[in-house]
């Protein structure tokens, strides 16, 4: 813990929501079953949406685009791949499939055509409604971003036993896989493609000292998935409230670094919020305001070090346009084959 009035809970009735919410999640994190990234996405999404998401209709979709993303892999392989893990592969290219792909399934009656998931880019940081970065928004619009695209493939994913690991870009997110024969590559839902490593390094804003660090482009093991959504918790309060100052997103920081240290989202948040509590004790002229603003700088010099540079806005945008009208200069030609 960072000093005393971090580690308090919050008080007043809509405040502890959230800290039920994250006592759910914190015993998620530690038991850490295989399937609880879904159970976790849903406490956070049905918390900000003050519980009007009904969880068993979120289930009986995802048992839908599980089953066709089993069917898909029954129906299909992959040409000249006899490695042991062509299984694997072809579980990842039918999620892949129902997630981009338009899925046609003929029944006894009819034709029945499943659209893909598209990109909204009308609002592709939430910043009009938070809630446009949710799974369960993608589900009912059948438009999402960066957040909640990759989160639907790792649901899947858990749902039909297949592989895959979340991976943290600026301001992005993103599926890698692995293969035996190709070894990792990445899985991009934003333009449905396949970017290569130098591609996305070179364009992405990621430099080399941030990626030795492992604060971009490494795999996120399932707990710390799960803790991340402990970090979307945090932002939900965030957005909600705007109280940085009562230890709650703290709280939720301290628990996502004690699983993940090198974090970059929590560490972020974490010092964004510290600035904001220094700034009201300088004002209010407590004396915990010193010690406090120790531990911002000493938080700036530590992502510094580790190579992290902010992503402006406007270059995410400009990146996000040649994810979708350039693929001819970064797809990796191996996994397209």
């Amino acid at each position: 813990m960072l000093i005393a009035f971090y580690s308090c809970r919050c008080s007043g009735k809509g405040n502890e929501v959230y800290q039920s919410a994250f006592d759910s999640l914190k015993y998620l994190v530690e038991v850490n079953q295989p399937r609880s990234f879904k159970k976790a996405v849903f406490i956070v999404e049905n918390t900000y949406l003050k519980g009007t998401i009904d969880y068993n209709d979120l289930s009986r979709t995802y048992d839908l685009l599980s089953d066709l993303a089993l069917s898909w892999s029954k129906n299909n392989h992959i040409e000249n791949y006899e490695a042991a893990d062509a299984d694997q592969m072809v579980l990842n290219r039918a999620i892949f499939q129902v997630i981009k792909d338009t899925i046609r399934v003929q029944t006894d009656k009819n034709l029945v055509i499943f659209l893909p998931f598209e990109y909204n880019f009308d609002d592709y940081n939430g910043k009009q409604n938070w809630a446009n970065t949710f799974v369960s928004t993608l589900l009912t619009i059948h438009k999402g971003n960066c957040h909640s695209l990759p989160y639907l493939y790792k649901i899947i994913s858990d749902e039909i036993g297949a592989k895959c690991w979340l991976a943290l870009a600026p301001n992005h997110m993103y599926i890698k896989n692995r293969s035996s024969r190709d070894g990792w590559f990445n899985t991009e839902l934003t333009s449905g493609d396949f970017p290569i490593d130098a591609w996305l390094t070179a364009t992405g804003y990621i430099p080399l000292k941030s990626i030795q660090s492992g604060l971009y482009c490494d795999t996120l093991s399932n707990q710390q998935s799960i803790a991340l959504c402990v970090l979307d918790l945090a932002k939900a309060y965030e957005k909600e409230t705007g109280n940085y100052y009562d230890g709650f997103m703290l709280q939720c920081c301290d628990l996502v670094l004690q699983y993940h240290p090198v974090n970059v989202q929590a560490l972020l948040l974490q010092v964004e919020t510290l600035k904001r509590v220094y700034e009201k004790q300088a004002k209010d002229g407590d004396d915990a305001a010193k010690d406090t603003y120790t531990r911002m700088e000493q938080l700036y010099l530590h992502l510094y070090d580790m190579g992290y540079r902010e992503m402006p806005d406007t270059m995410y945008w400009e990146w996000l346009m040649t994810l979708k009208d350039q693929k001819d200069k970064y797809s990796n030609r191996k996994v397209l084959k």
